[in-house]
């Protein structure tokens, strides 16, 4: 089977899974212009996953997820491209980079991105002297979704989490009043005070005067 017969199958399980009726709501939740064919995500997701099984051509699987992305006429097909980014075969590879930017910068908005940093986070742990300038640049970038990315890139990487890098991300962002930028702050640092909450309270005391009361409120959410 080829990239475009895996497109194809996936396709036609998520209309044959679809709920027309729970759709409309889905688009107004999600605020989204691209309709939903009415496929709960966690399902989307896993269609991906049983057609993708057993396949490891890692050219074949990256070729599916951006014909899937960029072909999308409803939202569960991105959601299904994202999967499949996740695959084995494709995690953590430094030369799908450009295939996670491009979803960023082209999905801009919180849950292609939050689930594409997933994917960052899984590179870091495999490439961290290539990734990491890359991060760094990301921070300041005009695209403040692509700045969320970078300042969450490193969600559920707990003890190996870069303390300089998240510096890094956190504090050319600091005083930005976008809410997405703010809540991305406070949810990194609330993270990583699962694994040093005094690191977490240190930061936060010391940026007193500069972090917004969203990101305070939630990077101390569980400390008191």
């Amino acid at each position: 089977m080829t990239a475009a017969d895996l497109v194809d199958s996936i396709r036609q399980a998520l209309r044959e899974s679809a709920d027309p009726a729970i759709a409309p709501g889905q688009q107004a939740y999600m605020k989204s212009s691209m309709p939903f064919l009415g496929v709960k995500v966690p399902q989307a997701r896993r269609i991906a996953r049983q057609a993708a099984r057993g396949r490891k051509d890692a050219a074949e699987l990256r070729a599916a997820a951006l014909e899937l992305w960029r072909g999308a006429t409803h939202r569960e097909e991105r959601y299904a491209a994202t999967e499949i980014m996740g695959l084995r075969p494709l995690r953590g590879r430094l030369d799908m980079l450009d295939v996670h930017e491009e979803m960023i910068r082209t999905g801009a908005w919180w849950d292609h991105v939050d689930e594409v940093s997933h994917r960052l986070a899984e590179t870091l742990d495999a490439h961290p002297e290539d990734l990491t300038p890359v991060l760094v640049a990301w921070a300041r970038d005009e695209d403040f979704w692509v700045r969320r990315a970078s300042i969450i890139s490193q969600l559920g990487r707990r003890g190996d989490t870069d303390l300089a890098l998240l510096v890094s991300a956190i504090q050319p962002n600091i005083a930005d009043t976008e809410f997405f930028i703010r809540k991305a702050i406070g949810w990194a640092l609330r993270e990583y005070a699962k694994t040093d909450p005094e690191w977490v309270r240190t930061f936060v005391a010391a940026h007193e005067g500069e972090l917004s009361g969203l990101s305070r409120r939630e990077a101390m959410k569980h400390l008191g």
